[in-house]
């Protein structure tokens, strides 16, 4: 018998959550083979049946679902116990739990986080802003921005930025080649906006950028991937991030999750000490 786990990844909606917590649970567990099948805006009966027929087929299936309809939850559930499909609810129990909590019902309705109020054009807007901003592009607008990501070369400013756009935080990141990188205003205001400084170990940023250079095809820079250069490229940008007074992420061993999670949290001091 196969080895293979079958995973089914059920929702009515996007599917985002599931990936999420799938991406979660995986991470716990080194030596898993499965493959992944994702079902999404799965709204109606005959659409949970043809999945489960094929669940059935397949050894070692199990079922991951988000469905916030209760009776198509339930149906989904028996359909499970049927066939002898493990079936776990990612948001049932706590969406119950949650109602009885805030003493309140809940709505039940597919794509409620994704409902197009304020928010959600408050997050377009932080991603527009980003995406217009990035790579020291219009540091004229440094005022307007949440956030603002300093950094040699390749150290994972531009995804950790679009990252935190889609968290809502309109991010303007400038690469560090020297002080005169960064925009006067700042240098006058340091406080002006809440600046992060992103370093790695220099071994690590060899790697990054000899793969860099590999990709592009070109001829190697080799002031770009020399270490000597790059370990006083990072020794002074360290120097700058002091001098300013800047908090500094290493990113060397962090995902950009990570490290974005790590600047939300300094941008929630900045706030905080800013009242």
């Amino acid at each position: 018998m196969s080895n293979t786990y079958q995973i089914y990844l059920i929702s009515d909606s996007t599917g985002e959550t599931l990936d999420r917590v799938f991406l979660a649970i995986k991470a716990q567990f080194k030596n898993i083979e499965y493959d992944v099948k994702s079902y999404f805006f799965t709204r109606t009966e005959n659409q949970v049946l043809k999945i489960m027929e094929e669940a059935k087929e397949k050894n070692n299936s199990i079922i991951l679902y988000t469905i916030v309809d209760t009776s198509l939850a339930k149906f989904l559930a028996n359909k499970g116990d049927e066939k002898k499909i493990p079936c776990f609810s990612v948001l049932g129990n706590l969406i119950m739990n949650f109602s009885k909590l805030l003493n309140q019902k809940a709505s039940h309705v597919p794509s409620g986080q994704h409902a197009l109020n304020e928010e959600y054009y408050e997050r377009i807007e932080a991603i527009q802003f980003t995406m217009a901003h990035d790579d020291g592009n219009l540091v004229e607008d440094i005022s307007k921005a949440d956030l603002i990501l300093l950094g040699v070369s390749r150290t994972s400013k531009t995804p950790t930025s679009i990252y935190l756009a889609n968290r809502g935080f309109k991010t303007l990141n400038i690469p560090l080649v020297n002080d005169k990188s960064i925009p006067e205003e700042l240098k006058k205001n340091p406080k002006l906006a809440c600046v992060v400084g992103l370093t790695t170990e220099p071994e690590r940023l060899v790697d990054i950028r000899k793969n860099r250079m590999n990709t592009l095809k070109g001829t190697e820079n080799t002031n770009y991937t020399n270490i000597k250069k790059i370990e006083k490229e990072i020794s002074e940008a360290k120097k700058t991030f002091n001098k300013y007074k800047w908090p500094t992420i290493d990113v060397t061993r962090k995902s950009v999750e990570e490290t974005a999670a790590s600047i939300i949290k300094i941008h929630e001091i900045y706030k905080n000490n800013d009242r």
